[in-house]
């Protein structure tokens, strides 16, 4: 006897889950997903609904398929004219045209000029000045008054990777602080509609403005590398280095400040954790890799397009119909990560196979840069600042206003422990 296939759209009983804005209640929208099944249907901001996986074997399936694409013009919502421009999350779901945009044989040609400028040499070689970023916040955090609380998040775990990945691609120090304004706006769901279009217009402009500079006046930089590329005479157009550079911005910092974020967070809520991984007895990458398969530095990713219908069990995602990844839902998989799927726990046994810098063929070239920047500066953060400790109640922490990405609004904390210690 066989079972009948639903279409996703109709499947009875399947109530859409509405992806807060505000994201008052991440750990919630996890628990719902799970419970939806597979492939559950969601609300994005401004009443844009699409299908969500958030199953990691499902997930690992779907991202290898090359019937669900990045192209924008296969979404059944886009071609009815039913997504503006003036959607919050337009620049993510129609981003400008890269390697994140294209798929089969053009993804492999942009993502191919991509890996030989970002090659295990080039990040090894960033160790060191990611080591002197490191110092110089720590210092300043050092400098803070003692006992009052300190914004981690502004002091330590923003401008750390803003940094780095700025100097990597190339970014002149005096563009950075319009640069985070505007990606502030750029991921933040409660950006005015009317401010989308200009806010990506002055993204762009900033990042021709640096591609014409290194064009001219080629540097040790990943920008630079990128124009010289070459690859049987066929080079990057300035429009493909554009797209590549505001997309190694937006993805080289945002997701090394969530996982910053979520990894102290995650040590200061488990004392018995934090001190095993401080007396020696955990390595640093257990907590790495546990805080991207729990606190997933993205919670959703937007988004791919079906080509034709897609089975997944007994549910097909229709054709023209938008697939987001949930990664919220994915690491907590109790099927992949067993019966304690839903707690924080560097003790797992390794390795952690999370998906959490994606799969198949859009895997983060990034990823290994992420780690490095974690790697070094959760041991000298914790080893400067030994009794580090929250300033508020962990439920008291707020996040980011954004849907896709699972960060804070901010991370008060005590350097020197509670009062009293």
């Amino acid at each position: 006897m066989t079972c009948p296939v639903h279409h996703a759209a109709d499947s009875p009983g399947a109530d859409t889950i509405v992806l807060d804005p505000l994201v008052r209640d991440l750990a919630g929208e996890g628990e719902a997903l799970l419970a939806a099944g597979p492939i559950a249907r969601v609300e994005l901001p401004g009443g844009v609904t699409a299908l969500a996986v958030t199953r990691h074997e499902e997930a690992r399936r779907l991202l290898n398929d090359p019937r669900l694409v990045k192209d924008v013009n296969a979404w059944g919502a886009w071609q009815r004219g039913e997504i503006s421009e003036e959607w919050p999350l337009i620049g993510l779901a129609a981003p400008p045209r890269s390697m994140l945009t294209v798929d089969g044989p053009e993804h492999r040609r942009l993502r191919a000029k991509v890996a030989q400028a970002l090659t295990p040499r080039r990040v090894h070689l960033l160790r060191p000045g990611v080591e002197r970023v490191t110092e110089r916040l720590l210092a300043d955090l050092a400098a803070q008054p003692v006992g009052e609380p300190v914004d981690l998040k502004a002091h330590f775990s923003y401008p750390l990777p803003m940094a780095v990945i700025c100097e990597l691609m190339g970014i002149d120090p005096a563009d950075q602080p319009e640069l985070r304004s505007l990606f502030d706006e750029f991921f933040n769901t409660q950006t005015p509609p009317a401010r989308v279009p200009k806010m990506l217009a002055e993204l762009r402009a900033l990042f021709e403005k640096t591609v014409e500079a290194k064009r001219a006046h080629p540097g040790d930089d990943l920008t630079s590398a990128l124009i010289l590329a070459d690859d049987g005479g066929e080079r990057l157009t300035d429009d493909e280095i554009t797209n590549t550079l505001q997309l190694a911005i937006a993805a080289g910092h945002e997701t090394t400040v969530a996982l910053l974020n979520n990894a102290v967070r995650g040590l200061l809520a488990h004392p018995d954790q934090k001190a095993l991984v401080l007396d020696g007895e955990v390595p640093w990458e257990n907590v790495i890799e546990e805080t991207l398969r729990y606190s997933s530095p993205t919670s959703h990713v937007l988004i791919r397009f079906a080509t034709e219908d897609i089975e997944v069990g007994d549910t097909v995602i229709p054709k023209g119909e938008g697939l987001v990844t949930s990664y919220v839902a994915i690491g907590w998989d109790e099927k992949q990560h067993g019966p304690t799927a839903r707690q924080f726990d560097i003790t797992r046994p390794t390795p952690i196979r999370h998906i959490s810098f994606g799969h198949g063929p859009h895997v983060c070239p990034g990823a290994p840069l992420s780690r490095l920047e974690a790697a070094i500066a959760l041991p000298a953060l914790f080893e400067r600042f030994p009794d580090l400790a929250p300033a508020v109640p962990d439920e008291a922490l707020t996040r980011r206003p954004n849907v896709t990405q699972n960060d804070l609004a901010e991370l008060p904390v005590l350097l020197h422990g509670a009062p009293g210690r």
